[in-house]
C-alpha cells in the first residue's frame, strides 16, 4: 500500500463525499494486501476471499471515520486485524488447532500415492499445493492475537511501533509476543518440516494422505489458479515471506496473490444496493 499523502489524502475525501472513482481507487489498492493478511489469519482461500469481501465493505462504510492522524495503510491494517482477530465463520476457526494436534496429524499422515489418486497430475505440482496450503494452515495453530503478531512481522515486516498501534499494543510487548511466537514457530518446523533439512515430514509423501482427507484436490488445485502479484506491488508484504532464521527455506519463497474479490465488483453491487444510502449519509 503506497502513499502519496497529498493525492491520497484527496482521494479520501472525494471518496467520503460519494465519488465512485475515488472509493474505487481506494479499495482497488488495498485489496490483495488485505486478501493475503485474510489468507495468513485465516488459512484457507474460501474464507480469504469472504472476510476481504467483508473488510472492504466496512472500509468503505467508515472511511468517514479516518482521521488523517496515522497513514491510511496503517488505518486499515487496524480495521482489518481486529476483523479478522474475532473472525469467527472461518472453516479452522469452527475446528481450531494447535500445534500438538498439528504434530499428530503429521506423524499419522502418510498414504501410498497412485496414478488413480493424482489423475494426472504432477506430483511435484501436488506437492507444492499441499506446501502451500500446509503453511498457511500451520498458522492457524496460533491464537488469533499471536497468529496477528506473527504475521504481521514475521511475513509483512512491520515495524515494532507501527504493528503496535496496529494492534493497540506498546512496542514492547509486540516485539516480545513477536520474539515468543517466531521461537514456537522454529522449533516446530526444525522437527517435523522436511524442507528446513532436520524435519521428518515430506509433501510429497503426504500427497496420498491429503487428497484422502479432501485438504487437496487434483481435479482443483486453488494455489496454482491464483495470480501472483508483483513484489513491486505489495511494498508492505516486501519480496515474498520473510525467512525464518534457520528456517528460511519454509516460507521466504511464499508468494503474495492477487485478490480474486474484485474491489470494482463490490462497489458496483453496493452502489445499487440499500447501503448505499449509509455511504451518503457519510
Amino acid at each position: 500500500m503506497q502513499e502519496n499523502k497529498e493525492e491520497l489524502n484527496a482521494h479520501i475525501q472525494s471518496a467520503v463525499s460519494g465519488d465512485k472513482q475515488s472509493i474505487e481507487t481506494l479499495l482497488t489498492g488495498v485489496q490483495d494486501t488485505i486478501f493475503n493478511l485474510s489468507l495468513r489469519m485465516l488459512g484457507t482461500i474460501p474464507d480469504a476471499e469472504d472476510a476481504t469481501q467483508d473488510i472492504l465493505i466496512r472500509i468503505m462504510t467508515n472511511l468517514s471515520t479516518f482521521r488523517f492522524e496515522s497513514k491510511f495503510s496503517t488505518w486499515v491494517y487496524r480495521l482489518a486485524s481486529n476483523y479478522l482477530i474475532d473472525y469467527k465463520k472461518s472453516m479452522l476457526a469452527r475446528h481450531p488447532l494447535d500445534f500438538d494436534y498439528y504434530s499428530y496429524d503429521l506423524k499419522a499422515s502418510y498414504t501410498e500415492n497412485t496414478d488413480e489418486l493424482i489423475m494426472g497430475v504432477t506430483n511435484e505440482a501436488m506437492a507444492q499445493e499441499l506446501k502451500l496450503s500446509c503453511t498457511n494452515v500451520m498458522l492457524q495453530c496460533f491464537d488469533p492475537q499471536t497468529r496477528c503478531i506473527f504475521i504481521l512481522g514475521a511475513m509483512f515486516k512491520i515495524d515494532s511501533r507501527l504493528a503496535g498501534e496496529i494492534l493497540g499494543i506498546t512496542p514492547e510487548n509486540y516485539r516480545q509476543k513477536l520474539s515468543r511466537a517466531r521461537k514456537k514457530m522454529a522449533e516446530f518446523l526444525s522437527y517435523h518440516c522436511g524442507l528446513t533439512d532436520t524435519g521428518f515430514c515430506s509433501c510429497k509423501k503426504r500427497i496420498g494422505y491429503a487428497m484422502q482427507h479432501n485438504r487437496i484436490n487434483p481435479r482443483k488445485l486453488e494455489y496454482a489458479h491464483l495470480e501472483h502479484c508483483n513484489e513491486n506491488a505489495l511494498l508492505s508484504c516486501m519480496e515474498h515471506m520473510e525467512a525464518l532464521e534457520e528456517m528460511a527455506d519454509v516460507f521466504a519463497d511464499l508468494p503474495n496473490y492477487r485478490s480474486p474479490v474484485s474491489a470494482k465488483t463490490i462497489l458496483c453491487k453496493l452502489l445499487k444496493s440499500p447501503r448505499m444510502k449509509a455511504i451518503q449519509d457519510y
